[in-house]
């Protein structure tokens, strides 16, 4: 899959953007009312297919990753170290990083979990999982992270790996979640934007000290394994491995 292929939109677009296009006056009992149907027997369709997931831990990454990239490497050792140490690998099922850790968690004889979505452009789903889904709905996928996962693991990636990164740090932030690790692979690429957040950010107060340091960053697989073996649930303070 190319570049190219991957800005491609098809006839019609997907279920979420015929979601959030205002409808016509005559539509709305049609189409909208319906939806919501649509929209619950996704969400009990993941959580009756999550239900035996333990130990989650999400890994999130760029989809161009190639397989011969140190990157897909590391994610891939990370899988396995994962899967070695009891835990569920859960991705979102496509190519690059994602395919990198569920590829790992799978040779390594552990549970591998790929949650796909629907996009403009077709993204199939790798074939290193135990357990594969299909949605059509963001919002609905990115609560299956949320809700089976122990921890989030962040390789360099793009909008939707940041997506994923704040949306994380957010629930975080407002105690909707625990403040499970949230760890970022790759100090040089993230280099910039934690200067960013601990320059303008912070120091304008728009964040606090202590939001800050609810990050971990590593260049080891075998340290993210250690920053998610650690993690206890009762424990409410933050900490950081920043450098």
């Amino acid at each position: 899959m190319n570049e190219e292929d991957l800005d491609k939109k098809p006839p019609g677009g997907t279920q979420d953007e015929r979601l959030l296009e205002t409808p016509r006056a005559d539509e709305f009992l049609h189409t909208d009312t319906w939806r919501v149907f649509r929209i619950m027997g996704e969400f009990v369709q993941g959580f009756e297919d999550l239900a035996h997931i333990k130990n989650g831990v999400s890994v999130f990454g760029s989809a161009r990753t190639a397989p011969d990239h140190p990157e897909y490497k590391a994610a891939q050792e990370t899988g396995a170290l994962l899967a070695h140490a009891g835990c569920t690998v859960i991705t979102g099922g496509g190519p690059g990083i994602m395919e990198a850790a569920n590829r790992g968690a799978f040779e390594a004889g552990g549970a591998s979990v790929g949650c796909n979505i629907e996009l403009p452009h077709e993204q199939s789903s790798n074939e290193y999982l135990t357990l594969s889904l299909k949605f059509k709905y963001f919002f609905v996928r990115k609560t299956m992270f949320v809700k089976y996962s122990n921890a989030f693991i962040i390789f360099p990636g793009g909008f939707g790996t940041l997506d994923e990164l704040f949306e994380a740090l957010t629930l975080i932030q407002t105690h909707k979640i625990h403040n499970f690790p949230v760890v970022l692979y790759g100090s040089a690429y993230w280099q910039g934007m934690l200067d960013w957040l601990r320059g303008p950010m912070l120091s304008e107060g728009k964040i606090v000290e202590d939001d800050f340091r609810r990050l971990h960053v590593t260049d080891s697989p075998e340290q993210i394994v250690q920053v998610v073996k650690a993690y206890d649930p009762s424990d409410s303070e933050p900490t950081s491995h920043l450098r």
